[in-house]
């Protein structure tokens, strides 16, 4: 007689842990801002994102023990105590590669990128130390996080489209029926139609329709919307001990998670602005970091108006992220004007006259603040009542709430 003999299951830890649930654990030091947190317990690490700080990150999420529950915590202490913790290290590194979350750069040259994009340190020319990079799966994954702990803490809400005020033929019911006219979905009301045909003819067969016999039912006009998010990364935004740009990179990628799964015909793009200002990929944003930059909103608001320029939407509009008062400029001959000391006048000149032109070219400016200063107030209030915007004073905890709950709430007042 066969004999089936059963043995204690112990297989391999490294395939049994959720690999979300360790990228969840490793967020704050996937998006590491450059703030050295005396509370974080990645914040005795590099901010390069090399191989050997990624091990040293997973090793520290691994002994924390916040992701695990007891059996499976119990094992991995086992496995630090016999010596096999490295080895687990290392499969889960490679887990990583090979779902795609991270992807790996062994043999990367180059020196420091300008615009504040971290890169490794080292002189042209010279082999750097191997480094990895969030791809775009790890960072969908970190923004639908985002997204759901955010739209969590609003309470229950539908997704649902950008709704108007107007009355279409679209497909979604939302209103009565009425006649047909040359250029409408042809979303036929058939009761409406066959009603005015009988009406017309009586019972007889068979029923002949004419054109003005076609009755179209009506819904909600829907439309799309150019959406540029500018995100300050002048030195304030980490400082006073505060992290304030992490964040906003969280909400960023919420915010572009949100746009692509339930707005398809929308569009995102997303600019930093510092002493000058770029047009950043959001495959880029885990990168970013503040540096030790003025704050030229002007400059990030003329980017934004070219990238909105090249979008044919129904709505543009301007999501503004600062902490701080508009302090450098760019002259025409490409020089950096900078003034560190309140509100100066040639800069808010100038760059009440870029808000000027975002009004004159329909588009919408909302500003979520992250300081309340009196300087800082006052400027915000002139932008507002330029633009016919919204302003919130919110705070680093409070951000994502504000932008997503302005988002999703009704937007189309610049086309009603």
């Amino acid at each position: 007689m066969k004999r089936i003999r059963y043995s204690k299951y112990t297989g391999n830890l490294a395939d049994e842990l959720e690999m979300e649930s360790l990228l969840e654990a490793l967020s704050d030091f996937l998006l590491d801002s450059g703030f050295r947190s005396p509370f974080s317990r990645f914040q005795e690490m590099g901010s390069d994102q090399t191989i050997e700080n990624l091990r040293e990150a997973v090793r520290q999420a691994l002994e924390y023990g916040d992701l695990f529950d007891d059996a499976m915590q119990q094992r991995i202490d086992q496995m630090a105590g016999d010596g096999e913790l490295e080895e687990l290290i290392e499969q889960l590194i490679e887990r990583m590669e090979q779902e795609n979350f991270v992807t790996f750069d062994r043999s990367q040259q180059g020196e420091q990128q300008p615009g504040h994009i971290s890169s490794s340190p080292g002189q042209a020319g010279q082999e750097t130390e191997a480094r990895f990079q969030v791809t775009d799966k790890g960072l969908d994954f970190l923004g639908y996080k985002t997204l759901r702990d955010l739209l969590g803490s609003l309470g229950k809400a539908s997704f649902g489209r950008h709704d108007t005020r107007e009355l279409a033929t679209g497909v979604e019911l939302s209103g009565g029926s009425r006649l047909y006219e040359f250029g409408d979905t042809l979303n036929l009301d058939a009761t409406a139609t066959l009603s005015s045909a009988l009406a017309r003819e009586g019972l007889s067969l068979p029923l002949n329709l004419e054109y003005a016999d076609l009755h179209v039912h009506q819904s909600e006009y829907q439309s799309s919307c150019a959406t540029v998010v500018m995100l300050d990364c002048s030195h304030s935004m980490i400082l006073y001990g505060e992290d304030r740009f992490t964040p906003a990179k969280r909400v960023a990628m919420a915010l572009s998670h949100l746009v692509r799964t339930q707005y398809p015909g929308d569009t995102i793009s997303l600019v930093l602005f510092h002493d000058s200002a770029e047009e950043l990929p959001l495959s880029q944003l885990a990168r970013a970091q503040v540096g030790p930059y003025y704050t030229n909103t002007r400059e990030g608001l003329r980017l934004s108006q070219r990238i909105l320029a090249r979008q044919r939407k129904d709505m543009k509009q301007i999501v503004m992220i600062t902490d701080g008062k508009p302090s450098a400029l760019t002259l025409p001959d490409g020089r950096i004007y900078k003034s560190a000391f309140g509100l100066d006048p040639l800069v808010v000149h100038e760059t009440l006259e870029e808000v000027a032109r975002c009004k004159r070219s329909g588009i919408m400016i909302n500003t979520f603040m992250l300081a309340s200063d009196p300087g800082l107030v006052q400027f915000v209030q002139r932008v507002t009542a330029m633009c016919k915007g919204k302003a919130y004073f919110t705070t680093p905890e409070t951000l994502g709430q504000y932008l997503l709950m302005d988002f999703l709430s009704r937007k189309m007042k610049t086309i009603h």
